[in-house]
């Protein structure tokens, strides 16, 4: 058993003292490759002049904000003709602004289906502005004009506003 060990022990400094190297510098190999193979991340173009919507939906399925919502938002947001795609993990909510010539509702729709099956999009609409972006409050503020207001809009506008059809409850 002893001799087997001092086999062992030696056979174990011999492959480290002959894999180990005297020359500290890296070593550099060169590739050449096709730049036609090569998938470079370019910047995606954008029409300055098409109309622009902007949609929220629902997600459902969703069980992490890294894994899940992340990889949502990553697949929207390479989809040619996306200007721009967050997806919220806590409120289970898409937010997307894309060139309505080249990106439909149902493209969206099958974005997120593509990055995973068990996410579901739900409640799929086009607004003006963003839920979380702010809202300005009209000078003309009244209870006619709150009683036409979504309780999404209500809510949006009591966060940055003080005039009172905003500080009524949703």
């Amino acid at each position: 058993m002893k001799t087997f060990r001092n086999i062992l022990a030696i056979a174990c400094i011999s492959v480290a003292m002959i894999a180990c190297k005297d020359d500290k510098t890296p070593e550099v190999k060169t590739i050449d490759t096709e730049e036609t193979a090569i998938n470079t991340n370019a910047a995606k173009k954008l029409d300055p002049n098409a109309t622009y919507a902007k949609a929220e939906f629902g997600i459902e399925g969703m069980t992490c904000a890294m894994g899940c919502a992340k990889t949502i938002e990553k697949k929207i947001a390479k989809m040619d003709g996306v200007k721009s795609a967050k997806v919220d993990f806590e409120k289970e909510l898409a937010m997307v602004e894309y060139d309505e010539a080249m990106v439909t509702p149902n493209s969206l729709e099958e974005a997120v289906a593509k990055a995973g099956d068990t996410y579901k999009v739900k409640d799929m609409k086009t607004v003006e502005s963003f839920s979380s972006e702010k809202h300005e409050c009209n000078a003309d503020c009244d209870k006619e004009a709150c009683a036409k207001m979504t309780a999404a809009e209500k809510a949006a506008c009591k966060k940055d506003c003080k005039m009172a059809c905003c500080e009524m409850k949703a």
